[in-house]
């Protein structure tokens, strides 16, 4: 009797069979994939475990709100689920009421790690003490912070795209060093305001100019006019028909977030008395939304001069963030592709999808992220920053700012009622801020 011959053949897998079943059931139904079989376990390029991130920002407070950059966060999220995820990970969004009070930044942050999030990004707080602490203890990495606390240039785990208030009060007294005789700081009675008057005057004295005039102002005020008197009358005394060829006039520089229109009102508002005064600010206190609600070119804003981080908002490096927003935030009107919050949401999101990408693993978690950034991760912006990377000769390493990475700024300047650039390229301000940092 012959035996049977026992076939050599290795038997096929379960993966092989499910998948067999898969595709027969799909062609069967003339479809080219079926929903419940899915990217099968061992498929190159297959689906990944999802990432979750969180963002936080201010919300219907009194002062300062940041709406957008929660929106803008979660448009981000849409667009990335529309192309497949990142690196085949599904980004998942988390957004919080930071509240802009110390409680409401510690319960996000608590919350963040409560929630097991991979990072929080493109966030906005001044209570940096009050957030930083919970996410460092969890080992959360701080990705992108709007740059208006301390602990976002100073903490290990957080990785910033910009030089945050630092870098734009330095940068205002560069530019104004330029165009003003004498300069009048409205800014604000805190903590945060205490280190302004060094910053701009830093960059004034670099450019051969005497200090500012340093005139404080309660964050929620609403009516500044004994600030504004003071202001004008320490930054000039000339009159337009005293002003010779070559004289330069007075500016009033007014850096109070949201209550820098308040403050505007104001000034606007007072008796006039021929003294040649120029309007000066800072990105985030000054963005084209007030410009277009105060009167455009008709306002006051009309040839003020502004300093920023990134190009003006009708720049062409703009149009994949512009489109992000036309196809994804479904008409949400607290998204406005102008306002720096946003701005620096889109620039912290396309940090973290590059470290993803970088990565390249099937889970990505905290501690991986850090290890990217830590390890050198290079981050093009596409132009609307220098190229980003957060290894230690990366650094500033200023005392007080140690870990700004991207030293420079924008000057800006409003004409017929638009933002746009007043010098074409970035400036940088490195020296600036370690004088400033070596005076304070």
């Amino acid at each position: 009797m012959t035996g049977r011959r026992r076939s050599t053949s290795p038997r096929p897998s379960r993966t092989t069979r499910v998948r067999a079943v898969c595709i027969a059931t799909a062609a069967a139904a003339g479809v080219s994939w079926i929903t419940g079989c899915g990217v099968l376990p061992g498929d190159p390029g297959g689906s990944r475990e999802p990432v979750t991130v969180m963002t936080f920002a201010p919300e219907e407070t009194r002062t300062t709100n940041m709406p957008g950059m929660n929106s803008m966060a979660k448009a981000y999220a849409r667009w990335t689920e529309a192309q497949g995820g990142i690196d085949g990970h599904e980004l998942r969004v988390i957004t919080c009421n930071e509240d802009n009070t110390s409680t409401g930044a510690s319960t996000c942050a608590r919350r963040a790690v409560k929630e097991d999030v991979a990072a929080v990004v493109g966030s906005y707080s001044q209570h940096g003490d009050a957030f930083m602490a919970p996410l460092e203890a969890a080992g959360i990495p701080f990705i992108g912070g709007y740059g208006i606390s301390e602990e976002e240039f100073t903490s290990y785990l957080s990785y910033p795209v910009n030089g945050g208030q630092a870098a734009l009060l330095a940068g205002n007294g560069r530019q104004l060093a330029d165009a003003c005789e004498k300069v009048s700081l409205v800014r604000p009675n805190s903590l945060a305001g205490d280190e302004m008057p060094e910053l701009l005057n830093s960059g004034l004295t670099e450019g051969s100019r005497r200090e500012s005039a340093d005139i404080l102002a309660a964050e929620d005020a609403t009516d500044y006019t004994e600030q504004a008197m003071q202001a004008r009358k320490r930054a000039a005394k000339q009159t337009w028909a005293e002003l010779g060829t070559g004289d330069r006039p007075g500016c009033v520089t007014a850096a109070l977030g949201d209550r820098t229109e308040t403050f505007l009102d104001s000034f606007r508002r007072l008796p006039a008395d021929g003294r040649q005064v120029r309007i000066s600010s800072v990105m985030g206190s000054v963005g084209q939304p007030l410009i277009d609600r105060t009167g455009g070119r008709n306002g006051p804003f009309e040839g003020a001069y502004i300093t920023g981080w990134y190009p003006d908002a009708g720049d062409v490096r703009w149009e994949p963030m512009q489109k992000v927003i036309r196809t994804h935030a479904f008409g949400d009107d607290s998204i406005d592709p102008a306002d720096a919050g946003v701005q620096t949401t889109w620039i912290a999101y396309t940090v973290l999808n590059r470290v993803i990408q970088s990565i390249s693993q099937d889970e990505i978690t905290a501690a991986k992220i850090s290890r990217a950034l830590d390890g050198g991760v290079r981050v093009s912006t596409g132009g609307l920053t220098p190229m980003l990377r957060w290894e230690y000769e990366d650094m500033l390493g200023a005392p007080g700012y140690p870990r700004i990475v991207n030293r420079s700024v924008t000057f800006q300047v409003v004409r017929r009622g638009q933002l746009v650039a007043d010098r074409k390229n970035f400036v940088d301000v490195s020296r600036t801020l370690t004088n400033a940092a070596a005076t304070a």
